[in-house]
């Protein structure tokens, strides 16, 4: 089906589902735009409700996906084509080349984490910015991370802010919400240690063993970390600074901490 009127009620919907969580988490749907973003998403498993293509804005190399999105049309999701003024309407990038999805929410409980031998995990207590969770994503994923938990509310994870932040890696990444309460629960009965960040942490974050069963708890950039995280804490690592700032971006904290568990592991 070509649509061609910005007012037809599935593009309203789009544009609803793109910027309003309320609408998402009632309908729950969210919206995955962009080339890698829509190929992670597919490469993942996750069957989408609707897709919509520009045919005047696709790149050439991206003709595979456009025929695998036709065959999943055929046996699963309702398929659209729209001329470049209504992708823009729908689309918050202009370089989302022409590939937009609507797909049900995915999350994981937290007993569903697939955790490994030695657990390795993040941790984020109300991330404001869904483009920090994005970017948390992205180190997540590079750093062999086994899943991201979010907790104590601020951004969620199906805001499609983060899924374009992370470039697709919302959807390689386990990630599973959860109250602060129950997070720290389910790492006691594991094992997994809770090592949080805080500019008032005993220890350089160097000096702490990260080689165990470990969790990276990182906080807002506004208020840092809950009391509730820095008392049930196993450990409180701090990063040095040397200069006037008194912190980092959550997301460049969070780096430095997961790649410093990949080098105390070898």
């Amino acid at each position: 089906m070509h649509i061609t009127s910005p007012s037809n009620p599935r593009i309203k919907n789009v544009v609803r589902l793109t910027t309003n969580r309320r609408h998402r988490d009632q309908e729950r749907l969210t919206v995955v735009e962009g080339s890698r973003e829509v190929r992670r998403c597919l490469d993942a498993g996750v069957i989408p409700t609707e897709i919509y293509l520009c045919p005047e804005l696709m790149a050439s190399d991206d003709q595979d996906m456009a025929d695998r999105l036709l065959q999943l049309a055929i046996r699963n999701s309702q398929f659209f084509t729209v001329p470049p003024e209504i992708f823009a309407k729908i689309a918050v990038r202009a370089e989302s080349g022409g590939l937009l999805l609507v797909i049900p929410y995915t999350q994981t409980a937290l007993d569903d984490l697939p955790l490994s031998p030695v657990p390795f995990l993040v941790v984020v207590e109300g991330a404001e910015k869904p483009g920090n969770v994005g970017a948390i994503l992205r180190s997540a994923d590079a750093a062999g991370v086994d899943g991201l938990i979010l907790c104590a509310g601020g951004t969620d994870l199906h805001n499609p802010n983060v899924i374009r932040a992370s470039l697709g890696t919302r959807f390689t990444v386990p990630c599973a919400e959860a109250p602060t309460a129950d997070v720290l629960a389910w790492l006691r009965q594991r094992g997994i240690a809770a090592v949080a960040a805080t500019p008032d942490g005993a220890a350089l974050y160097t000096a702490a063993d990260l080689t165990g069963p470990v969790a990276i708890v990182t906080g807002s950039e506004a208020e840092g970390l809950s009391q509730e995280w820095l008392a049930g804490a196993d450990a409180r690592v701090t990063i040095p600074m040397r200069g006037v700032a008194d912190s980092l971006n959550l997301a460049t904290s969070t780096a430095i901490l997961l790649y410093e568990v990949l080098r105390q592991r070898g």
